[in-house]
């Protein structure tokens, strides 16, 4: 049963791009936070993907807080080809929809200690016919904590600063997430250290990190 209840932490997960591990993140920090004893709930408002995906991002985090897959993403905001979602849905013939109606239909259970949003590729991607991006769907939901996942590897730095740097510094909370992060890589290392030594944020390097800060 849904309600015009918000969760008592609000989250959304942008990325620095696509395929930088948005959806098992925020899944494993989902299970985690669940493992915990706390009420969790996931809402994808549009999805693209290849037809013949067997898994999708929905259905990744509807595993991981045991809801329904279609409370997670509306059947209609799913869409058969893996390109920003308004241009799939052109390209399938299917209506076009603005932020303003993927808003409306972001709906939350009663008693969600934390829900989480994830958006889709990086936070300048369009996500609406009406060319409304992560920013703006941020700026609509007032969230109390911003996860930007990132990759661990070559090129982090300047992705992660950038995106930051796109981001207002209006947010309570914002933690950046080094995904595939490996202590034993020189590199990922040397890039973890350098970012908290010049960022003003929290930098973490597991769900589990993630999840002790979202608690």
């Amino acid at each position: 049963m849904t309600s015009d209840a918000r969760p008592r932490r609000l989250v959304v997960v942008v990325g620095t791009g696509t395929d930088v591990g948005k959806t098992w993140v925020g899944a494993a920090t989902l299970a985690e936070l669940r493992r915990r004893g706390l009420r969790v709930a996931a809402r994808k408002p549009v999805q693209s993907f290849e037809v013949d995906d067997t898994t999708t991002d929905a259905s990744v985090l509807a595993g991981a807080t045991g809801e329904p897959i279609d409370a997670v993403c509306p059947p209609h905001r799913c869409y058969e080809i893996a390109w920003a979602p308004p241009m799939a849905a052109a390209e399938l013939g299917r209506p076009s929809f603005t932020l303003a109606d993927l808003v409306a239909e972001i709906t939350w259970p009663d008693g969600v200690d934390v829900g989480l949003v994830e958006t889709a590729g990086g936070v300048r991607s369009p996500l609406a016919s009406d060319d409304g991006d992560a920013l703006d769907l941020i700026a609509r939901l007032a969230p109390d904590a911003v996860v930007l996942v990132a990759d661990a590897g070559l090129g982090t730095l300047n992705s992660v600063r950038l995106t930051l740097a796109a981001m207002s510094d209006g947010h309570p909370s914002r933690f950046v997430v080094l995904n595939r992060f490996d202590p034993a890589d020189r590199l990922h290392q040397l890039n973890l250290e350098w970012l908290r030594g010049h960022l003003d944020v929290e930098v973490v390097t597991s769900p589990a990190g993630l999840a002790d800060r979202l608690a």
